[in-house]
């Protein structure tokens, strides 16, 4: 016996996967914003770097990992920079 109460694929796609996405003509749930919202620093260099997340709100989740690789350098140097020595002035390195 054989059983015919099989569940039959949706082919329209319209209906949302298990994660509750509609895919996209291929098949892809399409990229969809977080909506989170970023609280600027007060420090130009690092709000830049936080804004830059807003670009993986497009992208596939392939494509995250290179703009958090990005964030992630642009704050290791930014934090680096912090406890680099001060350069000295052109008149402060008189002797």
């Amino acid at each position: 016996m054989t059983d015919d109460t099989a569940e039959t694929a949706d082919t329209d796609g319209d209906a949302p996967d298990a994660s509750g996405d509609v895919p996209d003509a291929s098949g892809e749930a399409a990229p969809e914003p977080l909506g989170l919202v970023r609280t600027p620093t007060g420090h130009p260099g690092v709000d830049a770097h936080l804004e830059r997340l807003a670009d993986a709100d497009h992208l596939t989740a392939d494509g995250h990992v290179a703009v958090y690789e990005d964030v992630h350098r642009g704050l290791r140097d930014a934090l680096t920079a912090l406890d680099a020595p001060p350069v000295p002035g052109p008149y402060e390195n008189r002797s």
